[in-house]
Parts: C-alpha cells; structure tokens; sequence
C-alpha cells in the first residue's frame, strides 16, 4: 500500500475563519461546564480571592482572576435567574472574606450578643451580596437580549457592577465599604500611582475602571471565528494593560509634580490604645484619662520644643467624661494644650447643659489652655445598632456602645477655624468612608482630621480597610489627612495620598508630624460624582450602538 504523502507546510497553517482553541479556551469552557455545587462554590472562592486585592493582603493582580474566572462561570449560565444565582455565591464569599471583622464588635460583649455572631458573620454578607447579584443577572440579561459582542458584554458588566456598588454607598444609610478600587489604596507595589484617578474620577469611577480592565481578559477564554491575528487575538489584554498603565502612568507624572510644602505647623498625634473592654469600664475611666495626659504632655522630641505643636490630637471618644459639663477634666486637658493652642479630643456632648441628660451626640471638641471649649463637631452619619437602634419601636435590643440613649446626628460636614490653626474638616470613625461628603461646600478647609475607635476589631482587616479608605479621601479632596486612632492606624496622609508616617496597631505611643500642604482642589473634588456618571455613559455607548443597528 503507498504511503500518504506528507502535507505541505500550509496545509498546517490555521485559515482564516478557523476556530482558535487555546488552553484559556478550555479552562473557560470548563468552567462554564460546572454544574451544582461545585459551579457555585468555585463562585464563591473567586469571590474570596477578590477580597485578597483589599487591604491588609493588597494583592491587585488577583483581579485578573477573580473577574474572568466569574464571567467563564457566567458563560454557562442559563436566563436571568442562573446568573443572578451565581452573582449572589461571588458576592456571598466576597463580603464574607472582606468583612468578617464586624464579628469583632460583638466579641467586646460576647455575653449579650453571641445570637448576633450568624448575623454578623454571614447575614450581612448575605444582605450586601444582592447587589452583585442583581448586576450580574441583569448585566447577563441586556446583553442576550442585545446579542452584544464580547467587548459589549464585557462593558456592561462593568457599568453594573460599578452601579451597584454606587447603590450600596447610597441606599438606607450607605455602606460604601471595599469597594473594587481599594484594591489601589494598600501597600501594593506603585499601587499609589492608580490611585491617583480619585482624584479626577472618585474611587466609584476607578471601581469601573478597574473591573472593567480586570474583566476584559476573560475574552482571551471565548473560542472565536475571528482572524488569526495576533493584534485581534490579544486585544482584550492589550486593553486592560492599556487602561491601567495610562492612568498608573498619569499618576506617577501627579506624584512627581505634586507639592510637597511645609506649613509649619505641627501636630501631636496621641494613639493610647485602650482596649475596648476597658474604655467605658467606670473603674479603668481615670487611669485611661491619665494614659492620654502622659502621652500628650510637653516634652522633647528631636530637637523640636513641645510649644512648637500647635495641637495635641485625641482619638474618637478618647473623653469618656463629659466635657462639657466636667470642668476638672477640663482642666487637667488644658495643663497639656500648647499655650497658643488646643487639645482637639474625641468625647460625647450631652444635653441639657445640666441635669439628667436626654440627647447626646458623639463629638469632637477643641479645648484651649484656659480649658475653655472653643469648638466642636457633631458627628453625622451614625453608624446603625452600634450608635443608634433602627426601628427601635419593633427591635427589643439595645445598641452595641455605651448607654441605653441613641446618639443623635450633627448637621453634616463643616470646616472649624480656630486662632493659630489652618482650618480642617473633622470626620469621626467611618464618616471617613463616604466620598464626596467629608467637606463642606463652599467652605474649603486647608486639611482633614479623622478621629476614630477601631479597638472594637482587633487585629483583623477592618483598620486597615479604614486606614486605605481615609487615604483615598485624601486623594479624591486633594487634601492631607490626619488620622488618630485608639489602637491605630494613627498617621499623617500627603494630598496626592502618600503615607509619610504612621503608628502601627495596638502600639501605645504618639507621634510629632508636621501637617503637610494642601493641594488644589480636584476635578472630583468640584464636580463629584458627576465624572462617575459621565464614566458609565461611555461605558453603555456599545449598548446604545447595538440598539441603533
């Protein structure tokens, strides 16, 4: 029998029109594959590996498995409700893994409020994941419906997810907590250089961004009939390369050009670390009080005399006695204030200014060395079950902090302006965390205090998720930030969000830090949220191309 002839070199050669198999083909195919449980548990592990990009992990390139490896498993979706189902499982193991810590607030009180731990662990997580969810089914959904291109679906999925998370800043009391772009706002190596698109698309836009970039390299997984063009065949990679090294590039020439002043003014920032079984124990009340004085009293610190600090900083509740009405402690607090300056200290305010009190707010108040009150700061956006009881008429329980009374809110933000001190907006605890609401408007300040208790979580994630939020506030305002924690992380934060000190976890301590410049006001700090809207336009025009075919 003669042998076959050989086949000449093109005959080997793919044609054009061919279907490309790659091992990224058969991974994504797999994936789409999977079926029951190990479809939705694989869900749920890219979702905890998506928490793995936020601090204190800080690992951005999980992104780029964590969102292709999502949208393959949505590839084997069937209608609305499938993808809905897999969204929630993502969601799920992503909010579970990013904030598992809030289970620390009721292990202060254990005794009251083991029932709550299932709440805390897993029910709100199973409540916030319903947003992801949505946006997965109906991202899936619009874009069957439309028969978008890969690139189109892969837009859409970005405008939702983005959406939802804007949604979950906003509805009820808000709740904008690991959002996407934070994977930017940790210690990753130039990560600092993303995060400077804050400043002109706030941390919602450089969420859209993000996902969008890490979610396009998931159509190097589809099998195409395209032409084997290796431009074609890489352009999904080639565009999410693009669309982080632009704008890390962009940030690295701001970071470079960014004003690095000096103002002379100096601050002491004083982290007693009081455990918070402690804090409002009556018998610990007056040697916590003196742990504050000690660590704020005059001294020598590297050549610099105590008097050159125009303010010694207190954390968030660092007062457990009310000021306003105590005027030993008082007095005790204006032993240790500058003699042109103040001791700016976290405490409750009640009222009346006599009797029993009825209303309390959790404060900030700015004690001269006459121990004279001469400013103080309402705190605004209460914190649900720990400072105030929702639906108190239906729920029988009492809220997490001290005493039976629900605080009451302040007005909203403000800037104070005090003698000898360049005016600052004060935020308290995670007021921090919302984006364009920590300034007043029309009423620039030069700087941003953020006073705050993260005592109740331990060494878990949840200071460092709030350190990486204040920082980006920071960015989005164009403004230095100084934050004073109980337990930390205490430090000063440059304008452009560079970290140029810190005190670290549970360490007892304070720090002398000169208050850097501020700089311009942003893009976002003048328009807002209006450049994340104007991002989702641009992201639906594949949408709004298709409808016009």
């Amino acid at each position: 029998m003669p042998a076959s002839p050989m086949p000449d070199a093109s005959a080997l050669r793919v044609p054009p029109g061919a279907r490309i198999v790659t091992p990224l083909c058969r991974l994504a195919q797999d994936c789409a594959a999977l079926t029951g449980w190990r479809r939705y548990g694989l869900a749920f592990l890219l979702g905890v590996v998506l928490a793995g990009t936020l601090p204190p992990v800080d690992l951005p390139p999980l992104l780029f498995v964590a969102f292709p490896g999502l949208l393959w498993l949505d590839d084997g979706s069937r209608g609305f409700w499938a993808s809905l189902r897999l969204g929630y499982a993502f969601g799920l193991g992503f909010f579970v893994a990013g904030m598992y810590w809030i289970a620390g607030a009721l292990l202060v009180d254990i005794d009251d409020y083991w029932w709550a731990l299932p709440f805390a662990v897993m029910g709100i997580p199973a409540v916030l994941a319903l947003l992801p969810a949505l946006a997965m089914g109906v991202a899936r959904t619009v874009g069957n419906r439309l028969a978008l291109s890969g690139f189109g679906q892969v837009f859409l999925f970005a405008v939702a997810w983005s959406a939802a998370e804007w949604v979950r800043g906003h509805a009820l009391t808000g709740l904008p907590w690991n959002l996407v772009g934070y994977a930017w706002s940790g210690g990753f190596p130039g990560a600092v250089a993303m995060l400077q698109s804050a400043a002109v698309v706030g941390i919602y836009g450089l969420s859209f961004i993000t996902v969008l970039a890490a979610a396009l390299p998931a159509l190097l997984g589809v099998a195409s009939f395209a032409p084997v063009s290796p431009v074609r065949r890489w352009a999904p990679a080639i565009v999410a390369a693009l669309l982080i090294l632009i704008p890390a590039a962009a940030g690295a020439v701001r970071l470079a050009l960014s004003a690095r002043g000096e103002t002379g003014v100096w601050l002491r920032l004083v982290q007693p670390s009081i455990a918070q079984t402690l804090k409002w124990d009556p018998a610990q009340a007056e040697g916590n009080f003196r742990r504050l004085l000690e660590l704020s009293a005059p001294a020598q610190e590297g050549g610099k005399e105590a008097h050159s600090v125009a303010a010694v900083l207190w954390p968030e509740a660092a007062s457990t006695f009310l000021l306003g009405r105590d005027a030993i402690h008082r007095r005790a607090i204006a032993a240790v204030a500058p003699a042109d300056g103040y001791v700016i200290t976290g405490t409750l305010r009640a009222a009346p200014a006599s009797g029993p009190p009825t209303q309390f707010w959790n404060s900030i108040e700015a004690i001269d060395a006459g121990g004279r009150i001469v400013a103080n700061y309402d705190k605004a956006h209460l914190v649900p079950f720990g400072e105030y009881m929702p639906l108190r008429e239906w729920l029988p329980f009492k809220k997490l902090t001290a005493g039976t009374i629900d605080l009451s809110a302040g007005p909203g933000p403000r800037t104070l302006s005090l003698p000898h001190l360049p005016p600052f907006a004060p935020l308290i605890c995670y007021e921090a965390i919302f984006p364009g609401a920590v300034v007043e408007p029309g009423h620039r300040p030069d700087w941003i205090l953020n006073v705050t208790n993260d005592a109740w979580y331990g060494r878990s994630s949840g200071p460092y998720q709030h350190f990486a939020a204040a920082r980006t506030r920071a960015v989005e305002e164009g403004l230095p930030l100084i934050r004073v924690a109980n337990n930390g992380i205490s430090g000063v934060i440059a304008s452009d969000g560079r970290v140029l000190g810190s005190i670290n976890l549970d360490v007892v301590g304070y720090a002398d830090v000169e208050l850097p410049a501020p700089g311009a006001a942003t893009p976002y700090a003048r328009v807002g949220d209006w450049s994340f809207l104007f991002l989702l336009v641009l992201g639906c025009l594949p949408v709004a191309a298709r409808l016009r075919a």
